[in-house]
């Protein structure tokens, strides 16, 4: 188990190193950078914009700049932001909060929704419901998340006023009650695509549980029908949704991107769009390392908790 754990520790940390080669390359060769903003200014000569790029430190080759700036990444200095000078973690910090609290509800919806639909599909197999729910999935999976958004924010927002249009809380509440008000519209939106994912898992673990030996024998015994699907059927048939769990980190964390800019989220993904918009290369570079290592952490979360839960997995 130690060696397991220590392997792919290892295997995570060479990932993230390719990671962090390839985002710096792609963000410092693309067209225009972070003096672009500077080139506009009326009366910038070139010389004024090599002497910023020297205070900036961006005179030097792509290579230098990527171990120097990877060099201070281990020590704990993730740079400052070219906006306004604030440290990179300090700016990530105040905008970590919002995202959490969104994939948390969308996580909750998706997990419960979803998992309620696919074992229900699977012990009601071919029936209407099952097919009525197939469709759904389809559907839901071919909707793209930021066309739902505006359709939710015209419909309960601008319609019928039900929801808020955005933002996450209203100036001067700050309630429990109007914070959840605000959370409703867009972990909706952001949990369409998983509680479909989640359903057609379920319902395919489901299904494969339910034709195995064990439960075949548990009816012989003349257990009651119940306990047979969430004693036996259910609690094996988890094992593949906690390796889910894991999988579906980086599309929570893509569908939050779109989900925050659609409702004024002021979480991660409006602050990677917005950095992007103004060149602020090292919050991109910090949300990007960000992002890995929190997917990382989970995939690698979600291997612990197999290995726990499956001892065959121990054992090779």
């Amino acid at each position: 188990m130690g060696r397991y754990l220590l392997g792919r520790a290892l295997q995570s940390l060479v990932l993230l190193c390719l990671v962090s080669l390839i985002g710096f390359s792609v963000l410092h060769l693309a067209p225009g950078g972070p003096l672009a903003q500077f080139a506009l200014v009326p009366g910038m000569s070139q010389a004024d914009i090599a002497r910023i790029a020297a205070q900036m430190g961006l005179d030097q080759p792509l290579p230098i700049l990527y171990w120097q700036w990877f060099s201070r990444l281990l020590t704990g200095d993730w740079g400052h932001s070219y906006r306004d000078s604030q440290p990179v973690l300090a700016v990530i910090a105040s905008h970590l909060p919002a995202t959490l609290e969104l994939m948390i509800a969308a996580m909750l919806i998706a997990v419960v929704l979803g998992m309620w639909i696919g074992v229900m599909g699977a012990v009601r197999r071919y029936s209407i419901f099952d097919t009525l729910a197939t469709i759904g999935a389809m559907i839901a999976l071919s909707i793209p998340t930021f066309w739902f958004g505006l359709v939710v924010i015209y419909l309960f927002s601008v319609k019928l006023s039900w929801l808020p249009a955005g933002s996450r809380f209203t100036i001067g509440d700050g309630s429990l009650l109007d914070y959840a008000h605000h959370l409703i519209g867009p972990a909706l939106v952001l949990a369409l695509v998983e509680v479909a994912v989640w359903s057609r898992y379920t319902r395919s673990s489901m299904l494969d549980a339910i034709g195995q030996d064990y439960v075949r024998t548990a009816r012989a015994k003349g257990l009651p029908r119940r306990i047979v699907l969430f004693r036996h059927a259910f609690r094996n048939a988890l094992l593949p949704m906690i390796t889910l769990a894991g999988l579906e980190l980086p599309t929570l964390l893509g569908g939050a991107l779109v989900t925050e800019t659609v409702f004024t989220w002021p979480g991660m993904g409006r602050l990677f769009l917005d950095s992007l918009s103004y060149r602020d290369y090292p919050v991109v570079m910090g949300l990007l390392m960000f992002s890995a290592v929190l997917v990382l952490l989970g995939n690698l979360l979600a291997d612990i908790c197999c290995a726990l839960a499956d001892p065959r997995i121990r054992l090779t």
